[in-house]
């Protein structure tokens, strides 16, 4: 992998609940990161699996293997990643696909990109599984007043990053009439300065001051309880592989509003569990956000159809089945 394996991303996050799990499934996962002059291939395992936010950097590596452990990859974005610019996903791709070809297993995140890499002519269809993230929160103590008279509590749970569209949604929330929501954002701050210098100062101006409120980084009890609390799960993200959190606001009974992009589309159906918007529309979503703050009896008959949703994703325990399953069957074939 990449960073540190406590980082609180989607993908760290997905890595550090297998690795939780993995003593009862008689295995162990051992992290490496992978540097530029330091082979990663070097550690003895039944198993090599790597993380596609480092793909890139592993293919020159692959000669100095000396015995032929079976390579697997973990899959949170297509090759060429995401967020990052034309140019740099250009580079990345061929090195993405010239390791996922020395792979024998593809463990894609989310159903969305699981089609993605089938549609893709250098990759190995029979060689893709998907295992989408678990789902579950622990929703226990007391739970927060997030309205603050306010009608509505909206949640979004997203570091700062440009991708989750942070500042279109205050775009929108700053348009409402003053008693229809409190906004709470959960996430770091600290991931990409230059925009999060851009939120900061959005939060400063007169529109919005009173409307938002920020927590940071949370626990996972701590967002057990966000999530318990409030209304409406809000995240107009621009592209997402799977998109946990939409799945645990789903798992709360939580209707989700975000744009119509990425893995959301296979999460929600428009106007049954939440509702999609053309991405960028931020009038369309003021509108939404107005209507789900007013219409008391519309956001409820969303909540239960959520919940309904949310009852059938995958729970990590689950997710871990199938992961250890998967990776299993591939030590042993190659045992």
């Amino acid at each position: 992998t990449r960073g540190s394996p406590a980082q609180l991303t989607g993908g760290h996050l997905y890595h550090s609940r297998m690795a939780d799990r993995a003593a009862d499934r008689e295995a162990s996962i051992s992290f490496v990161a992978a540097g530029r002059f330091r082979d990663p291939l070097r550690r003895a395992a039944d198993v090599i699996l790597v993380d596609s936010i480092t793909a890139w950097s592993i293919p020159p590596w692959l000669w100095r293997r000396r015995r032929k452990v079976p390579m697997a990859a973990i899959l949170h974005q297509a090759p060429g990643g995401v967020g990052t610019t034309s140019a740099l996903r250009t580079l990345q791709r061929p090195l993405d696909r010239a390791l996922y070809r020395h792979c024998q297993l593809l463990i894609a995140t989310s159903a969305a990109l699981g089609a993605a890499l089938s549609d893709d002519r250098l990759l190995a269809a029979r060689r893709i599984i998907v295992v989408e993230p678990g789902c579950d929160v622990p929703m226990v103590g007391a739970v927060p007043d997030l309205r603050d008279g306010r009608r509505i509590a909206l949640l979004c749970v997203a570091n700062w990053l440009p991708n989750k569209g942070l500042l279109e949604l205050l775009d929108a929330v700053a348009g409402l009439g003053p008693d229809d929501a409190l906004l709470h954002l959960v996430g770091r701050d600290d991931v990409d300065g230059a925009y999060t210098r851009r939120v900061r100062a959005r939060l400063e101006s007169p529109d919005l001051v009173g409307r938002v409120v920020e927590h940071g980084p949370v626990g996972r009890h701590d967002i057990g309880r966000l999530y318990r609390a409030a209304d409406a799960f809000v995240l107009p993200s621009f592209r997402e592989t799977y998109g946990t959190v939409y799945g645990e606001a789903l798992a709360a009974g939580l209707p989700v509003i975000g744009w119509s992009s990425g893995n959301l589309r296979h999460l929600i159906d428009d106007g049954r569990e939440g509702v999609l918007l053309h991405r960028g529309d931020i009038a369309g979503l003021r509108a939404v956000l107005v209507r789900i703050a007013t219409d008391d009896r519309w956001r409820l008959e969303l909540a239960a159809a959520a919940s309904r949703r949310g009852e059938r994703l995958p729970t990590w325990d689950s997710a871990a089945d199938a992961f250890f399953r998967a990776l299993r069957e591939l030590a042993e074939r190659h045992g």
